[in-house]
């Protein structure tokens, strides 16, 4: 939707995949593609892709994604612990679906938000138990704000049954600090709740200050003994295949019963999608180093990584030098989550109408320049702050034209437009 061009290699696998025949045609595709798709054909049920698989995913897919981890983790990994989702979306609908008992259970979520948790909550019965990134402190969390949460809730009757970390953040746009996250373990073990971790913009680090840390590896780095159901999706990173609806979550630490319920659960919709499967295992499986397709590969990758680097740069610079606007460093993963003063005509056009501010800006916004953002009520915000989320995924003329007319509105709003 905003021009990002997908990696060829993975399109020249899925490609194959798709349609066998493609393998016997000489010099069409590099021998690393061919021999990634041979191998996962072989995988397959008599190899084709339009066909069921294991409610898990195809065991060749969930290998790899099992050894993805154990790389990046450091420890080994079993693929019956991988389940192979419809985007990352499926998985959290479906853990959360497995933690859900009864309207006094809740998830303590972070605010901001991606609503995907609150919604389903909702969807769930349940309750969305919320805890206040500390938007000063770049977004960061702390033990003494969670500890608020849970108490509160629990004051109420509540039941705690789970946190979720979203890291990087969406739509925050920071990356969590290891004391942070070993702040959120401890509490989770305290508290005997299992972690959500939501990483699937792991491979979007804009910053040369931090680097993306995985909860699980953390965890058993502490040696803290929780369950952490670990996210990841082909929709973010440098892939931004979002329409090829592919994730996985990993279950650490977790019951075989409850590894044998999700199973259950999963079977219901029978299997994810197939081709989706084969992407999310070859994303996380570059191709090898000594291959035609690897020097292509990794130029794709950096230019990107770079591009995503100077954009987030840019669109924090530019949004913190306008009067009334403040914006986070954009950390990681793809958005902006601005603060704004709203005053004169747009607020006043709020009231009368009862409609909060945020959502009358952003309306505003888009009728007089057509740049669409979202207000920052979708996500969560603290009271009596207004927000967007706005991204920096367009390529960099575009963005440096929504900007210039973003400055122009915020700068006419409080006037109001009467001509």
């Amino acid at each position: 939707a905003v021009g990002h061009s997908p990696l060829m290699f993975h399109r020249q696998v899925m490609a194959c995949l798709a349609e066998p025949s493609l393998l016997e045609k000489p010099g069409l595709f590099p021998e690393d593609v061919r021999e990634r798709a041979a191998h996962y054909l072989k995988g397959m049920k008599d190899g084709r892709a339009g066909a069921y698989s294991h409610s898990k995913g195809h065991l060749v897919y969930r290998k790899d994604v099992a050894k993805f981890l154990a790389d990046r983790d450091g420890v080994e990994t079993d693929p019956e612990d991988v389940f192979l989702t419809d985007g990352a979306s499926g998985a959290v609908k479906m853990v959360l679906q497995m933690l859900v008992r009864g309207p006094e259970d809740g998830v303590m979520l972070p605010i901001p938000q991606y609503p995907l948790y609150s919604a389903t909550m909702t969807l769930l019965g349940g309750q969305s138990v919320g805890y206040f990134l500390d938007e000063s402190a770049g977004w960061g969390i702390s033990t003494q704000e969670l500890e608020r949460s849970i108490s509160e809730f629990r004051a109420t009757g509540g039941k705690p049954r789970a946190i979720c970390v979203i890291n990087p953040g969406n739509p925050t746009g920071q990356v969590l600090s290891r004391e942070a996250m070993t702040d959120v373990l401890r509490f989770a073990e305290r508290e005997k709740l299992p972690v959500l971790a939501d990483e699937v913009y792991q491979d979007n680090i804009h910053t040369d200050e931090k680097s993306f840390i995985p909860v699980r590896k953390l965890a058993i780095e502490l040696g803290i003994n929780v369950e952490v159901f670990s996210f990841h999706s082909v929709s973010k990173g440098v892939t931004g295949e979002c329409g090829l609806r592919a994730g996985f979550v990993h279950c650490h630490n977790v019951d075989k019963l409850v590894l044998d319920m999700m199973y259950k659960l999963a079977s219901i919709s029978l299997c994810s999608n197939v081709l989706g499967q084969a992407l999310i295992a070859s994303v996380v499986t570059p191709p090898p180093a000594d291959g035609p397709s690897y020097a292509a590969f990794e130029e794709e990758r950096l230019r990107t990584r770079t591009e995503m680097k100077e954009k987030a740069k840019m669109v924090t610079d530019r949004l913190n030098a306008i009067e009334g606007v403040s914006c986070q460093p954009i950390e990681g993963a793809m958005y902006a989550f601005p603060k704004v003063t709203i005053k004169g005509y747009v607020m006043k056009k709020a009231i009368s109408l009862a409609t909060p501010a945020d959502q009358v800006y952003c309306m505003e916004m888009v009728d007089r320049t057509g740049v669409v953002t979202v207000p920052g009520g979708g996500f969560g915000q603290k009271p009596g702050t207004f927000h967007f989320r706005t991204t920096i995924l367009p390529d960099r003329a575009t963005l440096e034209k929504v900007l210039d007319r973003f400055e122009q509105f915020h700068k006419e709003h409080p006037g109001g437009w009467f001509r």
